[in-house]
């Protein structure tokens, strides 16, 4: 398997989007002792938000897991450009918050969560096996469904 990120994206048919620009005064990522923090990602096509709404609303189980895939390759943009796209660099994936924005009634966050999980372990093999919180929210930047934060191990 190739140590490039990109590559790896690739081989799923699929293209590392572009790092997004935070949108206040934060940075993307922290790289601290070890450990790489990256900030929340959301799904976005051409830099613009997508799959606005809610889940058990507007949005279906369906939709709800692209956007979760969406977001979670925004966040393997950030990680790519954290490590020079050298995944040699990187120990494993440590933790990926998922939070998706639901109807008080909608229960399967879970489900939906899979969508950015299964992307990280496609692209990134055991190194992509996480824990996970699913969380479900009233509301997310830009009114979109998901928004993705993960921490990752790198060597010292």
């Amino acid at each position: 398997m190739s140590d490039s990120l990109r590559e790896r994206v690739q081989a799923l048919g699929l293209t590392l989007p572009t790092p997004s620009q935070p949108a206040a005064k934060y940075i993307n990522y922290v790289i601290s002792a070890n450990q790489l923090f990256v900030s929340g990602q959301i799904p976005l096509v051409e830099g613009q938000p997508a799959y606005v709404g809610r889940l058990g609303e507007s949005l279906s189980d369906e939709e709800g897991t692209q956007a979760a895939e969406l977001a979670a390759l925004g966040l393997l943009g950030q990680l790519s450009h954290a490590l020079g796209d050298d995944l040699s660099r990187l120990v494993h994936t440590v933790r990926l918050g998922v939070f998706i924005a639901s109807s008080a009634e909608f229960t399967h966050q879970s489900a939906v969560a899979n969508g950015a999980s299964n992307l990280l372990v496609n692209a990134l093999g055991d190194k992509g096996r996480h824990v996970r919180t699913a969380v479900g929210v009233a509301s997310l930047p830009a009114g979109v469904a998901v928004e993705v934060d993960g921490i990752f191990e790198l060597q010292p």
